[in-house]
């Protein structure tokens, strides 16, 4: 079966343009409202990100639930994190966040938690795509959901995100600058870690409903490179929109991305006898990762580009630890989903417990060069001629010494063009090939 609104990561789109209006947004809460309340009554919790369109699809939201009859709370702005946390910790029956991640202001998008804040299964997301297609009625006035605002949520999820560190460190004498993304963690992050003692130097904190991750966050990373090297920091943070991102960067200003903070944290539980197996990455993890990871007897598989494909393969296997290269890594051993601050804990508890810099740590990590271009075309294009002709043809150069790999994106209308090798110049050059060849494909 084929879901026509749900993706890898719930449903998404720019504002004003269908599915994401107002008016489907009243019909969306009324069918999971009508789906979730055949399973028992019981409240569900919305949460959103600083973007101007949350507001009022909040509204719309509430409005369709309370219909079908379910209770609302409303948590304000929260990370996504947050959402799947405090929805279990409420014991409520689902979990709902107006976010589209590390997208521009102008999208918005929906996702959801089950009452464990993980989420949905497919025969749920399902089922409500099969009550969108019926006509909405209000249940009786006697039976309409209440709704209510839950004013400590941001202090709640603050004092989780403290307890995910070891009470026996603080980080007392540390200097780290945190980029919040104008996002969902903006009044959140820089409390947890000036809470456990570090001298915080915050930015990206000024949402105004039109700056989410312009220029600031973990996919616009120059502005929190420079403030780590202008304020003499000892680590910087940065996270996306939604908080369920992270990359960090060390004290001469570089980048450490997901595959590196990945082996950090493995490498840190593997020797605190507390990883519990393996590693699970994606097609598009680097092979320097793989490489590092099996080099300490750590087990390491790809999945599915996606962190529900992570997520999955990760239960499917019993082990705690995965994620992608973009900083969305999962910590089934503190948390149910992927959550930037609680990640960058990790990193900073063993960079604590080692007496060791961020930079130090990643050393025995040797990242193969690896080039990926977006291409804006339709995901057709991958079964196209030239394409798979080109795909062969490229194979063939690298000698067996390096990936190729095509893939549409799950959010965007994008086909990313990846070539990963051991010479920086050769890569370089065969994915410029390549994106042009599905360029050209796209266009006709």
């Amino acid at each position: 079966m084929t879901k026509q609104y749900f993706g890898t990561d719930g449903i998404r789109g720019r504002v004003g343009e269908s599915p994401i209006t107002a008016e489907f947004m009243l019909k969306l809460g009324w069918a999971a409202g009508k789906v979730f309340s055949e399973m028992g009554r019981g409240r569900i919790l919305i949460g959103k990100d600083t973007r101007i369109s949350g507001y009022m699809f909040e509204s719309a939201l509430e409005a369709g639930l309370s219909s079908a009859g379910v209770d609302v709370s409303l948590l304000g702005p929260m990370p996504t994190p947050a959402i799947a946390y405090l929805t279990r910790t409420f014991n409520a029956q689902a979990g709902i966040v107006i976010s589209a991640s590390h997208n521009p202001y102008y999208d918005n998008g929906i996702k959801f938690f089950c009452g464990q804040g993980r989420k949905l299964d497919d025969a749920v997301e399902y089922a409500i795509e099969a009550k969108l297609g019926e006509t909405m009625a209000t249940v009786e006035s006697d039976r309409i959901g209440k709704v209510s605002r839950i004013n400590d949520a941001a202090g709640r999820y603050i004092e989780f995100c403290k307890s995910c560190f070891s009470s026996s460190h603080n980080l007392k004498g540390l200097k780290l600058v945190v980029d919040c993304a104008h996002g969902a963690t903006y009044h959140i992050a820089p409390s947890v870690f000036r809470e456990l003692g570090a001298d915080v130097i915050e930015i990206g904190v000024s949402p105004n409903g039109l700056n989410i991750n312009d220029n600031v966050g973990s996919t616009h990373p120059q502005g929190l490179q420079a403030k780590v090297l202008e304020v003499g920091a000892d680590f910087g943070i940065g996270l996306d929109g939604d908080g369920d991102r992270l990359i960090m960067v060390d004290e001469l200003g570089e980048i450490v991305d997901g595959d590196e903070l990945l082996y950090i944290v493995a490498s840190y539980l593997q020797q605190q006898g507390h990883l519990g197996g393996g590693v699970v990455g994606t097609l598009m993890s680097n092979l320097g990762l793989e490489q590092a990871l099996l080099a300490q007897g750590i087990p390491f598989v790809r999945a599915a580009v996606g962190d529900r494909y992570v997520l999955a393969e990760l239960e499917r296997r019993g082990w705690q630890v995965g994620g992608e290269s973009s900083g969305h890594l999962l910590c089934l051993n503190v948390t149910s989903t992927g959550d930037g601050i609680v990640a960058a804990l990790q990193v900073v508890a063993a960079m604590v417990e080692s007496g060791k810099s961020l930079r130090e740590l990643k050393q025995k990590m040797t990242k193969l060069p690896q080039r990926m271009i977006n291409v804006p075309c339709p995901a057709t294009v991958l079964s196209a001629p030239a394409v798979l002709a080109g795909v062969k043809h490229i194979e063939t150069r690298l000698q067996g010494r390096g990936r190729v790999l095509l893939r549409a994106s799950g959010t965007e209308p994008l086909v990313r063009v990846m070539i990963e090798g051991e010479d920086l110049a050769l890569v370089d050059g065969l994915a410029e090939e390549l994106a042009g060849i599905v360029a050209t494909a796209g266009a006709t």
